[in-house]
């Protein structure tokens, strides 16, 4: 039985790439050229958030806006082939297209830069949104008709929640499964090389 269209909204950072090590590459590059002590160790366990939150915890406010433009503008030559694909999202969007659905990618990642990262990797979705956090990614996910955004993050289940999406983690970021329970999302999973088998039960399960 043919299936109606169907959209599936990802993360970037920590759902469909591992971006620690390009992050850490590009936050150490940045205290050198400005002289300001970072720790990088730290910033990349706190990924998901857009950039200007990480850096107000190392620059003054009125310097936040410069600086955010020079990490992006360093971002492409470091951290681009730093930064590997995590295990299954390739398969992952396979599988959405498989079962006849679109797979979008809706990140807080400055677009240019998450586009990067995805035509490096060879991963190659229907639409890529970017600059969009939490309840922000809403509207977009809205406009693609995505009824189920998957992340990593307490802001990825915030904006499926203010999406009316089905919330979907994977435990490959800063919250662990019963992390991630606890914040109510609707399904956890180890990481995306379950989704595929996820999907196809979910395609098939009868609605109300």
């Amino acid at each position: 039985m043919a299936h109606m269209a169907f959209t599936v909204g990802f993360d970037l950072d920590m759902t469909l790439i591992d971006s620690r090590p390009g992050i850490h590459a590009c936050y150490t590059a940045l205290a050198e050229h400005t002289g300001t002590y970072i720790d990088a160790d730290l910033a990349i366990t706190r990924l998901g958030p857009p950039l200007e939150e990480e850096l107000i915890n190392w620059f003054p406010a009125e310097r936040i806006a410069a600086i955010a433009d020079r990490y992006r503008g360093m971002y492409p030559t470091i951290a681009i082939a730093a930064t590997p694909a995590l295990p299954g999202a390739r398969e992952a969007i396979a599988a959405v297209r498989k079962a006849g659905g679109r797979a979008i990618v809706v990140t807080a990642k400055y677009e240019p830069n998450a586009k990067l990262h995805l035509e490096h990797l060879g991963i190659e979705p229907d639409a890529v949104i970017g600059n969009l956090w939490a309840e922000q990614k809403a509207a977009a996910l809205r406009e693609h008709e995505a009824s189920v955004y998957v992340g990593d993050h307490e802001g990825d289940v915030r904006a499926a929640r203010a999406a009316d999406a089905l919330s979907v983690t994977v435990a490959t970021g800063p919250y662990d499964a019963a992390d991630l329970r606890a914040l109510g999302a609707d399904v956890v999973l180890d990481d995306l090389t379950e989704f595929p088998d996820w999907l196809a039960g979910y395609r098939e399960a009868p609605r109300a």
